[in-house]
């Protein structure tokens, strides 16, 4: 079996195996700058795929004050494709305002019980299929234990499986990685858990200078006889915005 078929083969098993869940991703700081460009496109990415089950719900949760209209609005100019699809892709997202700590909020209840109650909903209209739900944080590293706190108190799926996916650099070091990792993994079993760290890559950056002089292999290739230039290039055409 050659690569397109395989691949074809992997994405129709993934579509048989989401058919029979019902699905609800909830985005925390959906408001943000992350969220619009890159967490919410991927997600349209995936629903244009047909990598979404069919019963899907995408929950905007976020401290600033906005309708689900509102939200719409603010996404549609970053996704792409046709605007059949795009409309169907909005009318999966809603969303929530709402405090990350356990304050309460204007009206009253606890926090996170709103969403918590959202959820519930969704999963009230399939109640024969497993309720599994995804929480993407695109927080600042200093909400994680009360977020996921949070989380576990009030929204761990009762029918199906619970992730939780932290996007963002986890910790400023190492002392502080270990942590908050801590923290977040006396909360949930490791399968639960996801992280995507934006500073992977940047030791090894840091440390280009050593890694030219110091490697044997690098030592002798990287010269001016076989490297023709360096080359810095910023992708983006914008600026850090509300992510400084």
């Amino acid at each position: 079996m050659d690569n397109a078929a395989q691949h074809g083969s992997a994405v129709a098993a993934a579509i048989k195996a989401n058919a029979g869940t019902c699905l609800t991703v909830a985005v925390l700081g959906a408001s943000g700058d992350l969220a619009r460009k890159k967490t919410y496109p991927a997600l349209h990415k995936l629903f244009e795929k047909g990598f979404l089950p069919k019963h899907s719900l995408i929950v905007g949760y976020a401290r600033s004050p906005m309708s689900d209209d509102q939200l719409r609005s603010q996404l549609r100019g970053y996704l792409k494709g046709s605007e059949k699809t795009k409309d169907d892709f909005l009318r999966l997202c809603v969303y929530i305002p709402g405090q990350y700590s356990l304050t309460c909020d204007t009206e009253g209840p606890v926090a996170f019980q709103h969403l918590a109650d959202a959820l519930e909903a969704h999963e009230a209209e399939c109640p024969s299929l497993p309720g599994n739900r995804l929480f993407y944080l695109a927080l600042p590293p200093s909400t994680y234990p009360p977020v996921c706190e949070n989380i576990k108190k009030c929204c761990i799926s009762q029918s199906g499986w619970t992730r939780v996916v932290v996007e963002k650099p986890f910790g400023r070091d190492l002392k502080s990685s270990e942590a908050l990792n801590e923290q977040i993994c006396c909360l949930f079993d490791e399968k639960q858990l996801y992280r995507i760290d934006h500073y992977l890559g940047k030791e090894i950056v840091q440390n280009l200078m050593v890694m030219r002089f110091a490697n044997r292999f690098l030592s002798p290739l990287w010269n001016r006889e076989n490297i023709a230039n360096v080359q810095i290039i910023f992708k983006e055409p914008f600026g850090a915005e509300g992510r400084g």
